[in-house]
């Protein structure tokens, strides 16, 4: 389900944190295009926490030490890299509306970032959105090699050791199953959801 906003909308930051309590984000058509939509979809991508696959490669690139891992030092940086063209992406659906309302986000303490640094440059990362014990991946970028792998591993890891209960995908795609991602129906969805916001959990 989706529902258009005017050209130029400002998402206001509560109005998306009830949106991500009821299973609802926005997206956009492309960074240019100033409208956003509210989604809703009949099955979601998850990744069960207890069953994350790690990759006997993926394994071996963590135990090399390649990168250094930060939690919530660059959220701009990170935005900035989703948002960069990619290997099979040639643009993104992160517009005006959605950096500012997901800056104020991170600003509240609701938004986070896992971050891969090597030399002293941001390589790859990814963010999302936290509410009680759930976290919802928003999206994920590298420019190195593996970089985001390593930031997905670190960010299960983290989820685990912080009591969360549920990561959000919204969607699933083939990259993100060969980490146990799975869909679930809308209704299924939503009750592990409900059950994720009973509780909280910190960052």
């Amino acid at each position: 389900m989706t529902r258009p906003f005017a050209p130029g909308y400002r998402i206001p930051p509560d109005l998306l944190i009830r949106a991500y309590a009821s299973g609802v984000f926005p997206m956009a058509e492309a960074a240019d295009d100033p409208e956003v939509f509210w989604v809703r979809p009949e099955t979601r991508g998850i990744i069960p926490l207890d069953r994350f696959h790690m990759p006997k490669s993926l394994a071996k690139v963590i135990r090399q030490d390649r990168f250094e891992i930060r939690r919530d030092s660059d959220f701009h940086g990170v935005i900035d890299g989703c948002a960069e063209p990619a290997r099979g992406r040639r643009k993104t659906w992160i517009n005006g509306p959605i950096r500012e309302a997901y800056g104020e986000l991170f600003r509240r303490g609701y938004c986070h970032t896992v971050e891969a640094w090597r030399d002293g440059n941001l390589v790859g990362g990814l963010y999302g959105v936290t509410l009680g014990r759930a976290f919802f991946g928003e999206s994920m970028f590298a420019r190195e090699t593996d970089a985001s792998k390593v930031c997905l591993a670190h960010l299960v890891v983290h989820l685990r050791d912080c009591g969360f209960e549920l990561l959000d995908t919204q969607f699933t795609t083939e990259h993100l199953k060969r980490f146990g991602a799975i869909d679930v129906p809308r209704g299924r969805y939503e009750r592990m959801l409900a059950e994720a916001l009973a509780g909280e959990a910190k960052f």
